[in-house]
């Protein structure tokens, strides 16, 4: 791969762009320059503008009222890629497939550049030892925390998901993983390198993608180390969401499900990582294992991932669901989901980065089992049924993030 052209310099005060509100916490995104990562930097920037409701956005919504989180006006984004077309051709590119609005893109081409401009180089194959990686990452982190006054900068990881492998046995504890590091090996998978950079930049992590991130136990450690919360793994977006709504149904009604068959088509980047097997394996693992916990037994059933390029960035999802009633009656259901990825998942990273900020205010560390709404592979609970995970984010929102706050305003 080729390597990266260095940024340009952020424009100087008194430059031709309007100023921006008072950042107050920072959304730095593991490719930056994806399709997700990109509507939701154009997202959090025409919610700021008020060109665009906050239509999906979970955290606008009163029941999450209580919790008393950063507001989106203060939001600032930044973020590691190897890509290098820049955030404007990236949102002309959306808006050409209908991903969102090509006047949107237009009026926000200059935020949208000097956005760009607080990308850099993401970590990849080359000479760079993954202990020089990580504090190039980490020392990005900080500056980007710095420059910007920000109280808190949440790492969302929106890259390509990695195929499922063995983890190095170096993982297993923190001394044995800095020693490697040490010793110039490169025992992390991508995703954990930068959860691991995020930790030692005090920085929280989400995991937006399936691949290891901050759950192998030596990054588990840092974390409680140094006191941070992190949240993952994989974002609930389409027909994962609909198997946790309706999976419940079956299961309170005493409908025995006998099978459950999906098929997934997608384009875009998506879909090309997941055509090769090795990474889709990866995803349809943490598709099914919602279903198994909230049935209580493994489901028969194929599932299917398959690539089709001129779907663009969408996606459609057909399901049947064979299933028994009273006297063995056998009777199916099913259902097409068709929707656009992108458009789904980003306003869930921008209620990921505001409640995950909330948290490291409130002093939680490790992972954040109240946030398994939003994930197909929730860490720190087993629950996948959405409206008990529902339930247990309201509370939370209700209980330990707001007496948090009341008793910031007590002392």
């Amino acid at each position: 791969m080729s390597p990266t052209p260095a940024p340009a310099p952020e424009p100087a005060s008194g430059s031709a762009s309007a100023p921006a509100p008072a950042a107050r916490i920072g959304a730095w995104f593991i490719g930056a320059r994806g399709s997700v990562a990109t509507t939701a930097t154009v997202g959090a920037l025409a919610l700021r503008a008020g060109l665009a409701p906050a239509a999906g956005c979970v955290t606008e919504l009163p029941e999450l009222a209580p919790a008393r989180l950063p507001a989106l006006a203060g939001l600032l984004t930044g973020g590691h890629d190897i890509a290098t077309d820049p955030l404007p051709k990236r949102a002309e590119e959306l808006a050409a497939g209908g991903v969102l609005p090509g006047e949107l893109a237009r009026s926000l081409e200059r935020e949208l550049r000097d956005a760009d401009r607080r990308i850099r180089p993401g970590a990849g194959p080359g000479p760079e030892t993954q202990r020089a990686a990580a504090r190039r990452i980490a020392d990005d982190l900080t500056a980007f925390r710095d420059r910007h006054g920000l109280d808190r900068v949440v790492v969302v990881d929106l890259s390509s998901t990695e195929p499922p492998a063995a983890p190095a046995p170096e993982l297993d504890s923190l001394d044995r993983l800095e020693a490697a590091l040490d010793a110039g090996a490169s025992p992390l998978p991508l995703s954990s390198l930068y959860a691991y950079a995020a930790f030692r930049a005090d920085c929280p992590f989400v995991s937006f993608t399936p691949s290891p991130g901050p759950r192998p136990p030596a990054l588990g450690e840092l974390a409680e180390r140094r006191q941070l919360p992190w949240a993952g793994s994989d974002g609930k977006t389409g027909e994962t969401l609909l198997k946790t709504a309706l999976a419940p149904m079956f299961a309170t009604r005493a409908l025995q499900v006998r099978s459950w068959t999906s098929v997934n088509l997608l384009g875009g980047g998506d879909g090309r990582t997941l055509a090769d097997p090795a990474n889709a394996a990866s995803k349809t693992r943490t598709k099914a294992q919602g279903l198994e916990a909230i049935l209580g037994r493994p489901v028969d059933g194929p599932m299917h991932i398959d690539y089709v390029p001129d779907l663009g960035d969408w996606k459609t999802a057909w399901d049947l669901i064979s299933f028994e009633g009273f006297l063995g009656t056998r009777m199916s259901m099913q259902f097409t989901w068709h929707g656009c990825d992108s458009a789904l998942a980003a306003p869930l990273v921008l209620d990921l980065v505001r409640l995950t900020a909330r948290a490291a205010e409130a002093g939680e560390c490790g992972p954040l089992a109240p946030l398994a709404f939003f994930f197909k592979d929730p860490a720190g609970t087993g629950r996948h049924d959405l409206a008990g995970q529902w339930d247990s984010l309201t509370a939370w929102a209700a209980t330990a993030l707001a007496g948090d706050a009341r008793g910031e305003a007590a002392r």
